[in-house]
């Protein structure tokens, strides 16, 4: 006699579980998604013509979920945006909104899909997970009544939550997190009254969540892995390329290594937006990455990660992130520097004049100093050093301290700081390092066509950023990020009734 096909899925389930819990490693899948996107409008569809959009999105995650499951994948994150794209106002992105519950419901929407309808995507999303035996991490829209009595409530009645939904391998409802830091272009959402710290256990591990642009400020990102202690962040972001520092690759990565956790990178896919770069990032680089700014092509990653990070044999020493640059003397050549834009920062810059040499560039409390050989120093290109210390943003503004080795655009001085990706030098030996106010630091280096250097570099514990041997590709840049939050200023959208 068959068994019942609910006892067999609790079978499998069950087989799962005991799996991950024999092992202190699970494997993570992550889907770039080219979002199929709706049509400009200045009114609302119907609600079947958003259904049928988002649908169309969903064929395509499904595809990707059965793919990552039967490799062997026990959780696969999508992207911020990924079921209904963007290009909305508050009207009408209303259509493609559904009322997700608070997770404490135990609510399997696969199974019961009236009890909270019309819910239709959260219930093939968690049929998606249950048919499938592995969570799904998928990004949705929050809506949620309110009236006059909440001081709060928008005048339409309602609040619209940019919003991040987890079904776990039978297809319940985990976890739910409304995002906290909207980019200036998401005014089709409001700003949670509080910020969340969302997280779940699994049996491979602690796990939290943030989304995009929440991984540059201290809630929900610092409290998630430094007062929460998860293992792993789950981050569904829609991220535009801005080089030279915030790159997805490079930024998630270097976020991955300085946070001390796993951090499971599902980028959105759209080239005119310079939308593309997902990864599974470690505590020691990156295990998986994909970064493609020439097809409009989708693309699936897996990786076997460490369950509990921290507990790795290979898990990183604590790095006092200024040791080292306070306790050297200024080397010469500080006289020689000019100032240049990264974007709308003002760096201080110093020309790297000759093959080898030491450098320090200092800009406010940041001294950053520099051991660096090129191997074969290119007539065509100009490298420079450089310091920032100061407010980033035009809107909402957070403290970034910045020392940095890059090349610049072109011979002329004034292109430092400028976009680029490409380069012909490659160096025999770099060390960088910096006077950090903070030990929120985050380490890249990225080489020529917008590629990582995984196991070609280390951080010692006493802040050092160093070469292991020469690069193996032409070098772009050098950068420890850092961040001082307790400097940001006030948020001027996010306000409380």
């Amino acid at each position: 006699m068959l068994p019942s096909q609910p006892l067999l899925h609790a079978a499998v389930f069950a087989l799962a579980v005991l799996q991950a819990l024999a092992s202190d490693t699970f494997t993570a899948a992550v889907y770039e998604h080219a979002v199929i996107l709706p049509d400009a409008t200045d009114e609302p569809v119907s609600p079947d013509d958003a259904l049928a959009l988002m649908n169309k999105n969903m064929d395509v995650l499904e595809g990707a979920i059965k793919e990552a499951a039967q490799q062997g994948a026990h959780i696969i994150v999508t992207p911020e945006d990924g079921i209904y794209g963007w290009r909305f106002t508050r009207g009408t992105i209303y259509p493609y909104l559904e009322d997700i519950p608070d997770p404490a419901v135990n609510w399997i929407p696969c199974t019961d899909p009236t009890r909270f309808a019309p819910a239709p995507v959260q219930e093939r999303l968690s049929c998606m997970a249950r048919n499938n035996s592995i969570y799904v991490v998928a990004n949705i829209g929050d809506k949620k009544p309110c009236n006059s009595s909440d001081a709060g409530c928008p005048s339409d009645g309602r609040y619209q939550y940019n919003t991040d939904v987890v079904f776990d391998p039978e297809g319940k409802l985990v976890a739910r997190y409304h995002k906290y830091n909207l980019f200036r272009r998401e005014t089709q959402f409001n700003y949670p009254k509080e910020p969340e710290a969302i997280t779940f256990e699994t049996p491979f591990g602690k796990f939290g969540i943030a989304t995009c642009f929440d991984i540059l400020f201290r809630e929900p990102a610092v409290v998630l892995v430094s007062e929460l202690q998860v293992d792993t962040v789950l981050f569904p972001t829609a991220w535009m390329n801005v080089l030279p520092f915030l790159t997805a690759v490079e930024f998630h990565s270097a976020w991955a290594m300085g946070m001390g956790v796993n951090l499971l990178s599902a980028n959105t896919h759209n080239i005119s937006l310079a939308m593309t770069g997902d990864g599974l990032f470690t505590p020691e680089g990156p295990a998986a990455y994909h970064y493609d700014s020439g097809t409009e092509e989708g693309c699936l990653l897996l990786a076997e990660l460490s369950a509990h990070p921290r507990l790795s044999p290979t898990y990183p020493p604590a790095v006092n992130w200024s040791s080292f640059a306070t306790s050297i003397k200024k080397f010469p050549g500080e006289k020689d520097t000019f100032l240049g834009a990264v974007r709308r920062d003002v760096f201080t810059f110093s020309e790297l004049r000759h093959k080898a040499g030491n450098y320090t560039v200092c800009q406010g409390d940041l001294c950053c100093h520099l051991i660096y050989r090129m191997a074969n120093k290119s007539k065509d290109e100009v490298y420079v050093l450089g310091a920032f210390d100061g407010l980033h943003g035009s809107l909402i503004k957070y403290h970034w301290q910045i020392c940095t080795l890059l090349k610049c655009k072109s011979t002329d001085l004034n292109t430092c700081g400028q976009p680029v990706e490409t380069a012909q030098t490659k160096f025999e030996t770099f060390s960088l390092s910096g006077t950090f106010g903070t030990n929120y630091v985050f380490p890249e280096v990225l080489y020529s066509g917008v590629q990582l250097a995984p196991g070609e570099f280390e951080v010692l514990r006493d802040g050092r950023l160093k070469s292991k041997h020469g690069t193996s590709k032409p070098l772009v840049t050098v950068t420890l990020f850092g961040r001082l939050y307790e400097k940001d200023l006030p948020h001027p959208l996010r306000t409380a009734p």
